[in-house]
């Protein structure tokens, strides 16, 4: 079984875009889905919480699982069990059915984006596992782009289940088109078993590596900078900007724009800048940001586009600063990197689902509050990094 290197990248995207279409598409919707179930803008805010808290629970396993059993296995497995989670959500007649089926989505999501993270490491090395990682990310890029503007358009037009029913099938054609075309990347012999005292005792020793803790809570706070306007989306779109569920593009699109500039950078330096400076560029970048964000929300009414722009700028530093910041991660423990991927992500969507239960919630009164929350946490990311860069290091 052979695949493209270009149809690959397109096909380790589509995996890992199914994250973010499962939470981008039905955030437009969440009014109609609360008249519909009856239920509070807090019980709307929870599907969002525990989809997350439980992508982040499997993200430890996803890997691990497929250092033991191959990649293929746990992608294909993931697609179609995320394919049932869907159909729940579709068909769910109240609020606790969605949470149960919001759970389960959160269960799967992760699959595509952490093993797909493994296999391009599996297959390649320095600058050429950048680049395709970068490749990788910008098309990835489109999902957030297209999956609030279809949500909003499906909720508008056809109704909030139809935004489920997609995801149905999406999710099905990629989980045959995974099983027709993915190739396997860890042979039987490179395999790790997966006994649990082992398991346990190996993420103990990931997590309690202080390289990899900064650098994965480095990319995490910075990613968190931006999550806190996508989990306060209905609010900073609806009641701040005055915009309507069609409309969620305002801040989705130079998210995107963003993004894909970062990674278009991030390749054209791949080879010629060190991690180092490629990641310090990225902070210098969504610093001014953040900046920018601040200073617009403190002396301006809000409006677009002025208070959507910082953010694609904000996404640009964060794109151009992932790629190096996870393949340093994924250098530290050669032999368990489908594990030290689900660590990262761990870290990062545990993180989100604090965020957007605990945290948003206090912050999304006004788009002041909003902005110095991204600056608190790009500030803490800084933080982070500046300690592992100053520290005894085994790589960089």
């Amino acid at each position: 079984m052979s695949v493209s290197l270009q149809r690959m990248a397109l096909l380790l995207a589509a995996l890992s875009s199914i994250g973010p279409f499962a939470i981008d598409t039905y955030l437009p919707a969440f009014h109609a889905i609360g008249d519909a179930l009856h239920a509070s803008a807090d019980d709307l805010q929870w599907t969002l919480a525990v989809y997350m808290a439980m992508f982040a629970f499997m993200s430890l396993w996803h890997g691990a699982l497929s250092d033991c059993f191959g990649r293929r296995v746990v992608i294909v497995s993931g697609g179609a069990t995320f394919l049932l989670a869907s159909l729940v959500c579709a068909l769910a007649p109240s609020i606790e059915w969605l949470l149960f089926g919001r759970a389960l989505q959160g269960m799967a999501a992760g699959a595509g984006i952490i093993v797909g993270r493994a296999m391009i490491r599996d297959l390649f090395e320095g600058a050429q596992a950048q680049r395709l990682m970068t490749r990788v990310a910008t098309i990835f890029a489109v999902a957030p782009a297209i999956a609030p503007m279809l949500g909003g358009w499906m909720s508008f037009h056809t109704g909030w289940r139809s935004i489920f029913w997609f995801l149905v099938a999406f999710s099905g054609f990629l989980t045959w088109l995974s099983w027709k075309e993915l190739p396997e990347t860890l042979p039987p012999a490179a395999r790790a078993p997966l006994r649990i005292p082992e398991t346990l005792r190996a993420y103990a020793q990931i997590f309690s590596d202080r390289e990899f803790f900064l650098i994965s809570a480095a990319f995490a706070l910075n990613f968190n900078g931006f999550f806190v306007h996508i989990a306060a989306a209905p609010s900073f779109l609806i009641h701040h900007l005055g915009l309507t569920e069609t409309q969620f593009g305002w801040l989705f699109v130079p998210f995107v724009i963003g993004l894909a500039l970062g990674s278009m950078i991030s390749s054209r330096v791949a080879g010629r800048w060190n991690a180092h400076r490629t990641i310090c560029c990225a902070f210098i970048i969504m610093g001014t940001a953040t900046a920018l964000a601040v200073g617009h929300a403190a002396l301006f009414p809000p409006g677009v586009p002025a208070s959507v722009l910082p953010i694609g700028l904000y996404a640009m530093g964060m794109s151009l600063a992932g790629p190096s910041m996870m393949l340093l991660t994924l250098e530290l423990f050669p032999a368990r990197r489908g594990m030290v991927a689900s660590c990262q992500t761990f870290l990062q969507v545990g993180l989100n689902a604090i965020t957007a239960k605990a945290i948003v919630p206090l912050i999304w009164g006004s788009p002041l509050t909003l902005e110095l929350g991204m600056c608190a946490f790009l500030v803490l990311g800084a933080v982070c990094y500046t300690l592992w860069w100053r520290g005894p290091r085994s790589i960089g």
